[in-house]
């Protein structure tokens, strides 16, 4: 009598990812297959123009930034609102002062902050993967650039005394024309736009709109060096994986690419550059405040390419002096809250709790 088998599939093979993040390390199991190009269904690419509309346009794009915010927690935007001329100009200075000598930018060198701002040389953001190939330039909120200040004395007590904006990397890049005037007047725009959309997300989540006020920004550029290993290689490469501490993040890339998000499943996606777009990915703020339903996705960057990539991200959060909760519209008996009150400061700038 004759018989039959049946043949199981092997399990795909994983890796073990640790993951260095605000409230300690996490790991994710990770496919060891090639990342493969996303679909416009796992990182789709959203209109802003009804940001500025009525009401009822304004709750149209909160149900769309809802669902990409539940789904991978990356979307492009699109008609965004930020001039082209600006971006341009951030683009410009950025090579400008990255192609500069070693002495010559060390001048505004991390090591002389205390916050982080200036200019950074490669870290390890990753304990899993290998060493960032990247550099970056970094400058934190600063209310006198901010638009929307009308008097700086009015500033209160409790917000002053967590700011973390210094000077000295303005002063040590003077020798470039217009490198302040073009990186400002472009975070401007950025924070412009951040304020609008935050209100959308509160829309997203059933608050009223105006229900986050006190928020905080930061910006960055960065500068990934040409690189003509192959796909496979394990040399250092870009920027390992991680996810965003904040709200959200706004990110303009060049033409280049590199950036790959990691799916629930394990899978790295590329999400390639495309044309007037940003990248806004949600950060573990929000996923923190949403009780898990917007996702704070993990992402990298790996710069195969033979030319440089520079990328201008825009970082967008609370105020260190403001408690973070979980929204009374993501709690009910079967969604209890999955994380306690916690400061912002405490979470953002452990060395300063």
């Amino acid at each position: 009598m004759a018989t039959m088998t049946e043949t199981v599939a092997p399990a795909p093979e994983t890796y073990k990812l640790e993951l260095a993040t605000g409230y300690g390390p996490v790991y994710r199991d990770v496919l060891k297959t090639p990342a493969r190009e996303c679909d416009a269904s796992e990182v789709p690419t959203i209109d802003l123009s009804g940001i500025y509309g009525d009401e009822a346009q304004r709750k149209a794009l909160a149900e769309v930034i809802r669902e990409a915010a539940t789904n991978t927690g990356f979307f492009y935007m699109k008609n965004h609102g930020i001039p082209k001329e600006k971006i341009d100009a951030a683009y410009n200075q950025a090579r400008t002062f990255f192609a500069q000598s070693p002495e010559k930018k060390a001048l505004v060198k991390q090591s002389k902050s205390s916050f982080y701002n200036g200019w950074s040389q490669r870290g390890h953001i990753s304990p899993t993967e290998s060493r960032d190939l990247k550099e970056g330039f970094s400058f934190r909120y600063d209310p006198k650039y901010d638009p929307q200040t009308k008097d700086l004395s009015a500033t209160p007590e409790d917000v002053k005394k967590w700011l973390r904006h210094e000077d000295f990397m303005w002063e040590g890049t003077s020798h470039l024309p217009g490198f302040k005037d073009d990186l400002i007047a472009y975070w401007q725009s950025c924070l412009t736009l951040a304020r609008n959309l935050i209100k959308i997300f509160a829309l997203a989540l059933d608050m009223p709109e105006n229900y986050f006020d006190d928020v905080v920004t930061d910006s960055v550029c960065n500068f990934y060096p040409k690189n003509t290993a192959p796909e496979n290689s394990t040399i250092d490469v870009g920027l390992g994986a991680h996810t965003d501490l904040q709200c959200f993040t706004f990110l303009w890339q060049d033409s280049v690419g590199g950036l790959q998000v990691l799916t629930k499943e394990g899978q790295w996606l590329k999400v390639p550059p495309v044309e007037d777009t940003f990248v806004v990915n949600i950060g573990d703020f929000l996923m923190r405040l949403s009780n898990d339903r917007f996702k704070s996705t993990v992402h990298r960057v790996y710069n195969y390419a033979p030319v440089e990539r520079y990328s201008l991200p825009f970082f967008f959060g609370f105020n260190f002096n403001e408690t973070c909760s979980v929204l009374p519209s993501c709690v009910d008996e079967e969604h209890p809250p999955k994380y306690e009150p916690i400061s912002c400061g405490e979470v953002r700038c452990p060395e300063s709790a």
